[in-house]
């Protein structure tokens, strides 16, 4: 393995707690570091890409992400109710109103984005 199929790896390896963390816990993006863990993954061993897509929890999101740029709507429900929280604590916040509003207009964007992607 060469300087940068180790570094991929690393960070691969590393970023798989924090997706599995993000699929037990709502406000983790579980499935987008995931989809990470497996771009590192590839680039360090197609072993380790393999065990991450066969495996019976992880592979299914990534495979979908790869074949039709899909979203599970579980996965999708999930993210907005996450965003919905954060922006009912940030107004709750003493934030700036100029935050405020550049957070909802990013929180906003993702949603839209998340519900233009087909269902997996």
């Amino acid at each position: 393995m060469n300087t940068s199929q180790t570094f991929f790896a690393c960070i691969g390896i590393l970023l798989l707690p924090v997706a599995i963390a993000g699929i037990a816990l709502p406000l983790l993006p579980g499935t987008p570091v995931l989809i990470l863990a497996a771009f590192c993954m590839a680039r360090a061993s197609p072993d380790l890409e393999a065990w991450l897509l066969e495996h019976p929890r992880f592979g299914p999101p990534i495979r979908a992400w790869r074949a039709r740029g899909a979203i599970a709507w579980g996965a999708k429900m999930a993210a907005t109710g996450a965003m919905g929280i954060s922006f009912v604590w940030m107004l709750a916040s003493g934030a700036p109103l100029a935050g405020k509003l550049v957070a909802a207009g990013a929180m906003l964007a993702a949603a839209g984005f998340i519900w233009s992607r087909p269902d997996a």
